[in-house]
């Protein structure tokens, strides 16, 4: 017989913890957008675009907490459908600048009410305490562990 006690997650492991939280808001989320076709990766890159416009790929990986190879990964599908331009920065040929089409401000427009819908089964479930609780203690925390 084989002891896998030594190699199973501990019961008291955040890192496993979080992980699973995170899986099961995305696919709430990914429910509600898939009907426009984008995940809540997808959704949530436009939405930073949209916000930082012009912003470096580097910069934008920082700011999410992402390292840049992966973001560079997650933008091409969003690129190919013509969401997002990714132009060599004027300064540093070796960097990208990110902007939205017309195409990519519409579809964020269009899914929005998808988004809504998650953010209010999610609000719905945990109670308004409890999400604003959430909301606050992550934030905090990405703070305190930053390196």
């Amino acid at each position: 017989m084989i002891d896998n006690s030594k190699t199973e997650m501990k019961p008291d492991c955040i890192c496993l913890r979080f992980r699973k939280a995170a899986r099961r808001v995305s696919q709430i989320y990914d429910q509600h957008l898939e009907p426009y076709g984008l995940t809540i990766t997808q959704y949530g890159l436009l939405g930073h675009i949209r916000r930082y416009k012009g912003i470096g790929v580097g910069a934008l990986a920082e700011k999410l907490v992402m390292d840049p190879t992966t973001l560079t990964r997650n933008l091409r599908p969003l690129e190919r459908k013509g969401f997002v331009l990714m132009v060599p920065d004027e300064k540093d040929r070796r960097s990208r600048n990110l902007s939205l089409t017309t195409s990519g401000q519409e579809i964020l427009n269009t899914a929005r009410p998808g988004w809504n819908a998650a953010q209010e089964k999610i609000r719905t479930v945990l109670g308004s305490d409890t999400n604003k609780m959430m909301i606050d203690t992550i934030d905090q925390m990405i703070e305190d562990l930053r390196e």
